[in-house]
């Protein structure tokens, strides 16, 4: 029979205090906070997360149509994906959302992480709540400006690294370039099907001269996008719009 051992986090020796302070609930740090993100809590949340309108959903909801619009050809998961899109404009849908920037090719693992967690928080809150419906959302940090953070990716102790001219906002730098990058990470995962298929996705993403912004969307959308996931530009005129007040 499997056996597994848990190590408290504390005896990691990696959190701060505060951290596991936080993690332990306690009354000293509870004011720095809401609530405390058990299954439990996520009621109250919804009932105080029930305020936007009807208007500010439909905004989001005909913004992502747009962000959306190029990806016509990734039909079977866009379809789920759009699905969640259209439900977003319903009073009863709410979204879990992770955010991140635009990592080569994803870039660490953490990447990856946050967004199969938020998956998975979605799936477990539409059985506690059935009333509801949860869309995982990822947001894109498409207006970073630390490109040098973002251009490579570490494998097998090399780093691949794409290099660009561009300045300002890196989602939208256009992905120029990258083709040396992706041959280079072919090499170091060498032959297989899951290597091959994976390198042809990224060529499928980063090609056509696209944004980063667009070539991110195209990515995580293939990786995720039948799992329903939804991903955000923040880099829109009409969403901004909605941030003025």
């Amino acid at each position: 029979m499997e056996q597994i051992e848990c190590l408290p986090y504390k005896d990691t020796g990696y959190f701060s205090q505060l951290i596991l302070d936080y993690l332990d609930q306690k009354e000293e740090v509870k004011s720095f906070y809401n609530r405390f993100p058990n299954i439990e809590s996520f009621k109250a949340q919804i009932i105080e997360k029930s305020s936007f309108s009807e208007t500010t959903r439909q905004v989001l909801v005909e913004s992502l149509k747009g962000q959306y619009a190029n990806l016509s050809d990734e039909k079977v998961s866009r379809d789920a994906a759009m699905e969640n899109i259209h439900s977003l404009g319903q009073s009863t849908t709410f979204t879990v959302v992770t955010g991140h920037q635009l990592n080569l090719f994803t870039g660490p693992l953490y990447f990856v992480y946050k967004i199969v967690s938020t998956i998975n928080l979605a799936k477990l809150l539409r059985d506690k709540y059935p009333d509801y419906n949860f869309v995982p959302v990822y947001w894109m940090a498409t207006e970073d400006h630390d490109f040098e953070e973002i251009n490579f990716v570490n494998i097998k102790d090399e780093k691949v690294r794409w290099t660009h001219n561009e300045k300002g906002p890196v989602g939208r730098f256009n992905t120029e370039g990258i083709e040396d990058a992706i041959e280079k990470l072919a090499s170091l995962m060498g032959p297989g099907t899951n290597a091959a298929e994976f390198i042809q996705l990224l060529k499928t993403a980063y090609g056509q001269n696209r944004t980063l912004a667009d070539a991110t969307r195209v990515l995580v959308h293939n990786l995720f996008g039948s799992e329903g996931l939804v991903v955000v530009d923040g880099d829109d005129k009409k969403l901004k719009q909605l941030a003025i007040p």
